[in-house]
């Protein structure tokens, strides 16, 4: 007789989540955007986070850096090409649990036409009731990138040295799942 416990599906409180990068500017400030239409599923064993399955997907042209001209540069061919390249996709491959009740959540990053392996830090803060009922799972989410492996590789040199835009971005995200 098997004991495999039966799959909890949660799905994402938008409400109460934000998909975040970070990419430094003249190499000395920081433009924060975001991620604002998006889709996640996560599929747990009970409510063991350990062994999740997370897929993810985000509307390309959703992204918003708070500068209409600088939104619509993202979405043409110089950056995400976003006619062509609808959709940012992440799915796990698999999940470590560190001794902290943490865990490292790898999984296939897929963005203008490239798919990467990726390795992000996430932060476990529990499990919660809402005044509804409703169980919540809260995480935070960190990690980091090379916009270069997925061809996004539009940059300008600087008078002084340097180029306009990092390599480098970071991604950073709260999480807030709700058990469906």
């Amino acid at each position: 007789m098997s004991t495999q416990q039966a799959a909890t599906v949660w799905g994402i409180d938008k409400s109460h989540s934000h998909i975040n990068f970070k990419v430094k500017h003249l190499m000395i400030t920081t433009v924060t955007g975001s991620l604002t239409s998006y889709e996640c599923t996560v599929e747990t064993p009970g409510e063991d986070f350990s062994q999740s399955r997370v897929v993810f997907s985000a509307e390309t042209k959703s992204i918003s850096t708070g500068d209409a001209q600088r939104d619509g540069h993202l979405l043409t061919g110089d950056f995400f090409d976003a006619d062509n390249h609808p959709k940012i996709n992440f799915s796990s491959t698999g999940m470590e649990q560190d001794s902290h009740g943490n865990f490292i959540l790898n999984g296939d990053l897929s963005m203008h036409g490239v798919t990467h392996p990726v390795k992000l830090n996430v932060e476990f803060a529990g499990i919660a009731k809402d005044p509804w009922g409703n169980a919540k799972a809260g995480f935070s989410i960190e990690g980091k990138i090379s916009r270069k492996d997925w061809g996004l590789t539009w940059n300008a040199a600087l008078e002084a040295g340097g180029m306009l835009v990092s390599d480098e971005v970071k991604i950073q995200c709260e999480i807030q799942l709700v058990k469906q």
